[in-house]
């Protein structure tokens, strides 16, 4: 199948093809016929999927096709479908995705998120736009100064609707739905289907179509996961070790805190390894860098928290290194799908000391393997250290608070997650005529 056999406008199958992509993959074709024909839909995807395009490429075609409504008087054209993210890097990734499949289309698209100034966003809303992809908190930010009309939306997006409710955001978006004029189509992507997803969806979805294209925290087969044994106070040296020996030029670095992530950095650097971190602490301007430059090879390792990472999205990203594992099993899942996506082949690695054995036992539960075991000469652990409390960031809204924990099961809130392929994969230049403060990413849901 290829995706001139979908139904699709000619010129979205042309700006498809032009971003490399002739077939779609599983979730794009089942929920691209779907979506065309205008009812609900309930999707399970996780991360690596492509379902950025699942919903984008149908969601073009009905808007450019249907009747325009007529705009109210203070805009050139009205917002016909919005699309929520949990995340600011997230948000910016889908509507460089818009852009995109856009190109050859009368349709054009805007991206609100916190952390950047709000007056060029206003003004762009004055200006009118037909596709609007936000975060929650700062299109509440926009309802509650009114500038913004949600009088006309046809479509509604709710992506990683699950990383949504993990952050806290399920007041935000229910006050978001009762804006909304009732007659819409509405469309929930979620990595899982917990009894939360179930409840929203029972809310939300009238009669929803009901797609599932991956088995809930199945780790992709093509990524080669193993395990290097370390003391605690060894895994900065092992990391370096590592990068330098196998001549690793783009890693993804994933760090339980804050802290832990500028440390690491600091270490590294008078290594000679380039790297930077994203976290909630890190300015707008600053993550938004560390992020291009990665991106476009010039900086070796990026150094993340969970949190800060949802919105990374690299084509063919080699290598993952969990030099802290996560104390929620799931986020392993999330964490190792952002390699070996589209096909590729990718390598996920996890540092682990004494103190985090019980974490690695619910990983291994959850995948329902064993991780190969490969001990590093010269970085042999010490087989009589016994384990230490862990500190753990809390979960939830506010972000970097911690708390001592044994090297077990923490409460679960659930970070991770992106798109690939087509809908992800490999972002578009930016288009011209707007400032960095419309089109680029860095961070939390606000």
């Amino acid at each position: 199948m290829s995706f001139t056999d979908l139904g699709l406008a000619e010129g979205i199958v042309r700006a498809v093809t032009e971003q490399g992509y002739t077939q779609p993959t599983p979730i794009q074709a089942q929920a691209i016929p779907t979506v065309l024909k205008g009812g609900d839909l309930l999707a399970g995807a996780q991360t690596g999927t492509g379902k950025t395009a699942g919903f984008t490429l149908p969601m073009l075609h009905r808007l450019s096709t249907g009747s325009k409504p007529h705009p109210n008087k203070t805009s050139a054209r009205a917002i016909r479908a919005l699309v929520l993210t949990p995340t600011r890097e997230l948000a910016a990734q889908v509507e460089e995705n818009v852009r995109a499949y856009a190109k050859y289309l009368p349709l054009n698209s805007a991206v609100i998120f916190g952390g950047v100034g709000i007056n060029p966003q206003i003004k762009l809303l004055k200006h009118g736009v037909d596709i609007l992809v936000a975060t929650p908190g700062r299109l509440l930010d926009h309802m509650q100064q009114g500038t913004v009309n949600l009088d006309h939306i046809e479509i509604l997006v709710l992506d990683e609707a699950d990383r949504m409710l993990d952050m806290g955001f399920i007041r935000d978006i229910r006050k978001v739905l009762a804006a909304l004029p009732p007659k819409r189509q509405n469309l929930l992507f979620s990595a899982t289907f917990s009894d939360d997803i179930k409840a929203l969806a029972d809310g939300l979805l009238d009669s929803p179509a009901t797609i599932e294209v991956a088995r809930r925290n199945s780790t992709v087969e093509v990524i080669d996961q193993k395990i290097h044994p370390v003391d605690r106070d060894r895994k900065h040296p092992l990391l370096a070790h590592l990068i330098k020996t196998n001549n690793w030029s783009q890693v993804l670095v994933f760090t339980r805190t804050k802290h832990g992530a500028n440390r690491l950095v600091e270490q590294l650097g008078k290594d000679g390894i380039s790297g930077m971190a994203i976290h909630g602490n890190k300015s707008q301007s600053a993550r938004t860098k560390a992020l291009s430059e990665f991106k476009d090879g010039t900086l070796q390792v990026l150094v993340a928290t969970d949190i800060a990472a949802r919105g990374i999205d690299i084509d063919q990203l080699p290598h993952v290194v969990n030099y802290d594992l996560p104390n929620v099993p799931e986020d392993y899942v999330h964490r190792i799908g952002r390699t070996g996506r589209a096909g590729a082949t990718g390598e996920a690695v996890s540092l682990v000391c004494v103190d985090e054995l019980n974490m690695l036992k619910d990983i291994e539960k959850l995948i329902k393997r064993k991780l190969p075991s490969e001990v590093i000469a010269g970085f042999e652990p010490d087989l009589n250290a016994k384990p230490q409390p862990i500190q753990l960031r809390s979960h939830g809204h506010g972000g970097g608070g911690r708390r001592p924990q044994q090297g077990n099961r923490a409460n679960p809130g659930k970070p991770g997650g992106q798109p690939a392929r087509p809908g992800s994969g490999k972002p578009p230049a930016p288009a011209t005529g707007r400032s960095a403060a419309q089109h680029r990413s860095g961070g939390r849901g606000r």
